[in-house]
């Protein structure tokens, strides 16, 4: 988890407010990307704080891919979006909190259409010449070989893929408000919701049966509970004869000397 996730912030601490914000927006991530047929399966969501991140929602695949369908692409952006597409639905608002997130749709999209060739619209090809240079400390850039009448398309459909994920993830939110506010209150209540427990709660198991009370313990009677520490702490170690003592020797030392 530290590896994925980053080190646990427990200094962090938030106001009520932002965990609430918090809470909502990793939600949105989960229940989008869990009803998405082409999306990774939901492993864990959380609203504690690690690394950068105030929360964190990890999706694991099911086996190792080495391949990615436009299809896929689509859930994982439309997921990717179900954050900020929260914040709208339920504080009619929206924070800081999913710049990271636009972040990689904005990438994935630009890589969809000018690298994969997944635009019906400009088709297969690829746009711009890759010119790195690493060695002097530079990021990669792409080197124009278009037009600007092609430069503007290519804006229009990552701007067009971008909306189209963010509308299928507001509309799975909208059909799924319900969900959404209950599952959420108790994301605030647990701050850790596990991949099994998700499920359950989705498909309307009350959080009685998903979380049951711990058993509680009968108490013991002393004689059993001193039974259980003696066994517990094991044999007591017998004390050691001083020297001149063992096995009787002053005895003998005495007796000899009478005599």
């Amino acid at each position: 988890m530290r590896v994925i996730a980053g080190p646990e912030k427990k200094s962090r601490v938030m106001s009520e407010k932002e965990r609430l914000v918090t809470a909502y927006h990793e939600l949105g991530h989960a229940i989008v990307g869990h009803l998405l047929p082409n999306a990774d399966p939901v492993h864990k969501v959380s609203i504690i704080s690690r690394g950068q991140a105030l929360g964190y929602t990890i999706s694991l695949p099911s086996e190792d891919k080495f391949l990615t369908t436009r299809a896929e692409l689509n859930d994982i952006m439309a997921m990717t979006l179900g954050g900020r597409a929260a914040e709208e639905i339920i504080f009619e608002e929206i924070t800081t909190g999913a710049s990271n997130d636009l972040e990689k749709v904005t990438e994935t999209a630009k890589q969809m259409v000018m690298r994969f060739g997944m635009s019906e619209r400009l088709g297969p090809r690829v746009f711009g010449h890759d010119r790195g240079q690493p060695f002097l400390g530079r990021e990669f850039s792409s080197e124009p070989d278009y037009s600007d009448e092609v430069a503007r398309e290519i804006d229009d459909e990552i701007r067009r893929i971008v909306e189209e994920a963010h509308q299928i993830a507001r509309g799975i939110l909208t059909d799924n408000r319900e969900q959404l506010d209950v599952i959420s209150k108790i994301l605030l209540e647990r701050e850790t919701i596990e991949a099994e427990a998700f499920v359950a709660l989705l498909e309307g198991k009350p959080a009685e049966e998903v979380f049951p009370p711990d058993e509680e313990e009968t108490p013991e009677s002393p004689e059993a509970e001193s039974e259980k520490k003696a066994a517990h702490e094991g044999p007591r170690p017998r004390p050691q004869p001083k020297p001149g003592l063992a096995g009787g020797g002053a005895a003998e030392m005495r007796r000899d000397s009478e005599r």
